[in-house]
């Protein structure tokens, strides 16, 4: 499978789900603009996606290149994946059950429940519902979308390279949130090594960084601030050779640093992402991740699924 995540798999993949989907936008800043030094900085508000996320992306890359069963599709999920796959089978007419565990945010679960698809909350992580949602597939006879471990998952969360070249084409650099490593994994099989992509997960959730020193997927902690997104206990097979060849390096960020980065892209652009979403962001904040001079950043700002801005109070 890993053998066809490639350029030409995404610019098929793109194609397919343009209809669908939405180009998100690019937003040109400056470091100096969050009291770092004066570097270019380019935003990717994926949050902007329907659904919520760049999640959108893979579920409609599934649901439109598998054959989907009378019993419609079944799909675990922290939250996000849910969310999209709930969305895509509401815009092709397809049943949906998406199985979440109890960390899931309410703005997740809202949404799911929004897109009309039957909804099960068990377990306390993700693992808990991927498991249970394995058994109602195989008893229904519905179609599994797995959040990250699936060729048509990768090439579909790929395609946000794609689009992100032809917004901002100069970047050295490409710093991305990694769960289960599907959006790392598509993004670093579009770049290539070019831009230079790095991956940043939370302290409480390394799974990409277990697996890098081990040489192979492993369990890992799956907690944290940003649990509902990015910790599903190990990355996915599939990712994992596409991450050796073409992922520079993986950096590690507290939750103090995730909360720090949602409060400043709130406060200077008006930015609400989710702690899953700000991750990337606070490896630059933090000074985990120091650019050198002139080098020019980008970075995937993942979803936005939060109920952090209340309008009501």
């Amino acid at each position: 499978m890993t053998t066809r995540i490639g350029r030409a798999a995404i610019e098929r993949t793109y194609r397919l789900i343009a209809p669908y989907i939405r180009v998100t936008p690019v937003v040109e800043t400056s470091g100096a603009d969050f009291g770092l030094a004066a570097f270019p900085l380019a935003l990717k508000l994926e949050l902007f996606q329907h659904a919520g996320s760049f999640k959108t992306r893979g579920a409609f890359t599934n649901l439109l290149t598998r054959v989907v069963p009378a019993a419609g599709v079944v799909a675990a999920s922290g939250g996000n994946h849910g969310a999209a796959v709930a969305y895509a089978a509401m815009r092709l007419g397809v049943k949906a059950c998406i199985f979440v565990p109890t960390v899931s945010s309410p703005a997740k679960v809202s949404r799911i429940r929004s897109y009309g698809a039957d909804l099960v909350v068990t377990g306390d992580r993700y693992a808990d519902a991927l498991a249970a949602s394995e058994i109602r597939a195989a008893e229904s006879g519905a179609l599994s979308v797995h959040a990250f471990d699936q060729g048509e998952t990768l090439l579909g969360q790929g395609t946000l390279a794609l689009e992100l070249a032809r917004q901002a084409p100069a970047l050295d650099t490409l710093l991305v949130s990694v769960g289960g490593g599907g959006l790392i994994g598509g993004i670093a099989a579009w770049c290539g090594g070019r831009p230079r992509v790095i991956g940043v997960e939370p302290e409480a959730a390394p799974t990409l960084s277990r697996a890098l020193e081990a040489g192979r997927p492993v369990d890992a902690p799956a907690g944290g601030l940003a649990a509902d997104s990015l910790a599903p206990r190990r990355v996915g097979e599939l990712m994992f050779p596409i991450a050796q060849a073409h992922i520079a390096r993986v950096l590690l960020v507290s939750d103090t640093a995730i909360r720090g980065a949602q409060d400043a892209l709130w406060a200077t652009l008006r930015v609400v992402a989710e702690p899953g979403g700000a991750a990337a962001f606070s490896a630059l904040l933090s000074g985990a991740y120091a650019p050198a001079s002139g080098e020019r950043v980008g970075v995937v700002i993942s979803g936005g699924n939060t109920t952090a801005v209340d309008f009501a109070r």
